[in-house]
């Protein structure tokens, strides 16, 4: 069975100097990480906003609906995370304008990255991701969402690791999505050796 190219499988990290010359106008004010139930609302929600997206940005390839709010069952922080694919992230240009006019402020730019861009928006609460074509990261998020949406134990595993992380790191939530990270790339294990028949 064909497995995933390695930049698929590897994850790509970058430095903390890179990480912190990333944020736009500098890091956000911390917030207490809040676990919320799974709301049948969250799909409502991300189809909305994948209206707006759609409309404030010609030329779109994917809005997708991604991160734990979308997988039904699944407690997640109540932010919709979605993956938006352009094709070039790194041309702020075609895309920033209209995007802002739609009432989302640009927080974070990561040109080593895979030329990651993130905005945001408070009301509704959503991060929107920035990617081009085939950029890896945005691959191994909908391996990992569809990974959970059919495997119940694993979501359940990471369920019950987002909550004991979101108490251990109550005091710096900053370190919330780190700590996050090896049950994450446990469970991507299992998703890739899946996929290669291992």
């Amino acid at each position: 069975m064909v497995g995933f190219p390695p930049e698929v499988t590897q994850r790509l990290v970058s430095t903390p100097e890179q990480m912190a010359a990333a944020w736009v106008g500098g890091p956000p004010d911390e917030r207490a990480i809040v676990i919320a139930p799974y709301d049948a609302r969250w799909p409502e929600l991300f189809a909305e906003q994948a209206e707006v997206i759609g409309r404030a940005v010609p030329g779109w390839i994917a809005i997708e609906h991604v991160g734990s709010t979308a997988v039904p069952g699944l407690a997640a922080k109540p932010i919709i995370d979605i993956d938006l694919i352009v094709p070039d992230s790194g041309d702020e240009a075609a895309y920033l304008p209209g995007l802002e006019r739609a009432g989302f402020r640009l927080v974070l730019r990561e040109p080593e990255w895979h030329q990651h861009r993130m905005l945001t928006r408070d009301e509704p609460a959503v991060n929107l991701h920035v990617f081009g074509v085939g950029a890896a990261e945005h691959l191994r998020h909908l391996i990992f969402r569809d990974w959970l949406r059919a495997h119940p134990r694993d979501r359940e595993r990471y369920e019950r690791a987002k909550r004991a992380l979101a108490t251990r790191t109550a005091a710096a939530p900053r370190d919330y999505n780190l700590a996050k990270n090896p049950i994450i790339d446990e469970i991507y294990a299992r998703a890739f050796a899946a996929v290669e028949g291992r």
